[in-house]
């Protein structure tokens, strides 16, 4: 172990776990608010093409601008860097990807820091949206934000434009309220219980410059599967760089949301995308779970920060097992685990 600023730097395996770029973005949120100097080797080792890819170069470059860190190896295809954080600094930012990557993964990066920094912060953000690789801008907005609200954060999310994959090219920014810490999470109650009450299911097809007729028929198709007869639906007739199709269907009212999320493709049928989704959803309610497997592992970060809170979910992803890890290495919290049936899990810290 080195130290750099006077502190010792904290060395990350980015190959643990899912090897993915979720130990890279929570290493680079907790670095800021911990003031804590990290070196990460082997980024993104367990991908075909390991390395920083311009949406983790972005997180990287978009942390650096906010805290002014002394950063090495942040390079397109980098796979180690070093991060030594200065004081985060609250203001108006742009960062720009310049791919369909995802602008959410970017965002998540560095909010957290910015909100418990005290002031009002704007930030403006171009590329992905909807990419199908990661939670789209509704899922963060719809899903997300609002657990988030649950824990003391408000946000106001402002969209010029989405961008599907490939084309890329969406636009929104956040405006991001200042608070001094966040409140404990608590879902417990399940989807399932949710759903009994159809005022609780939605479903929202997302077009833009796709027929109308696509979005009626997954929403015919999703409504046949499950039955939701006097569920509420929306055709959202989007502005977008490129074209594309997102599907989304959703349980929950208020601060909690589930949502699952199929964004279209050429040669898979507007029915094919809605029974893949609910197949998701399906698999969810099953389960008994509060939240799904998607929103577990992005409530692990506040859930620490606020120090206490539970939820139960479905199986644990190998992302939600090794941000655990991540969070614990760099900030001794230990995030805890229980398997409650074949089908739940709580996770929980006291």
């Amino acid at each position: 172990m080195t130290t750099i600023a006077n502190k010792p730097t904290i060395v990350i395996d980015g190959a643990k776990g899912e090897g993915g770029g979720q130990v890279l973005r929570t290493a680079l949120s907790l670095s800021m608010l911990l003031n804590q100097p990290i070196e990460i080797k082997n980024i993104r080792a367990g991908r075909k093409k390991p390395g920083l890819k311009r949406q983790h170069l972005t997180c990287v470059l978009a942390a650096q601008q906010i805290c002014d860190a002394q950063v090495s190896g942040a390079e397109l295809n980098s796979q180690h860097i070093t991060f030594v954080p200065n004081q985060i600094q609250a203001g108006e930012y742009e960062f720009k990807i310049g791919t369909a990557g995802s602008t959410v993964l970017v965002c998540q990066t560095i909010l957290l820091p910015l909100a418990l920094n005290g002031k009002a912060s704007r930030v403006k953000l171009q590329g992905g949206t909807h990419n199908g690789m990661s939670p789209s801008l509704t899922f963060f907005e719809h899903s997300f934000m609002s657990a988030l609200k649950s824990m003391g954060l408000t946000c106001t999310i402002t969209t010029q434009k989405l961008g599907f994959f490939p084309a890329g090219g969406g636009s929104w920014q956040i405006d991001i309220s200042p608070l001094t810490s966040l409140k404990p999470c608590q879902f417990e109650q399940s989807g399932a219980e949710l759903e009994l009450q159809e005022h609780h299911c939605h479903v929202l097809s997302i077009v833009a410059g796709v027929k109308d007729s696509v979005a009626s028929r997954e929403i015919k198709e999703a409504q046949s599967q499950l039955s939701w007869t006097n569920a509420g639906t929306e055709i959202d007739r989007a502005n977008a760089f490129g074209k594309g199709n997102s599907f989304h269907l959703s349980v929950g009212q208020g601060l909690q949301v589930a949502m699952f999320e199929q964004v279209g493709e050429l040669g898979l049928s507007a029915e094919r995308v809605a029974g893949r989704t609910v197949e998701a959803l399906k698999r969810y309610l099953k389960s008994g779970a509060a939240v799904e497997e998607h929103l577990a592992d992005q409530l692990l970060l506040p859930m620490a920060l606020a120090g206490s809170g539970s939820f139960t979910t479905t199986a644990l992803s190998s992302h939600t097992t090794t941000n655990i890890d991540v969070i614990a290495q760099l900030s001794g919290i230990k995030i805890k685990t229980q398997q409650l049936n074949e089908y739940l899990w709580k996770v929980y810290l006291d």
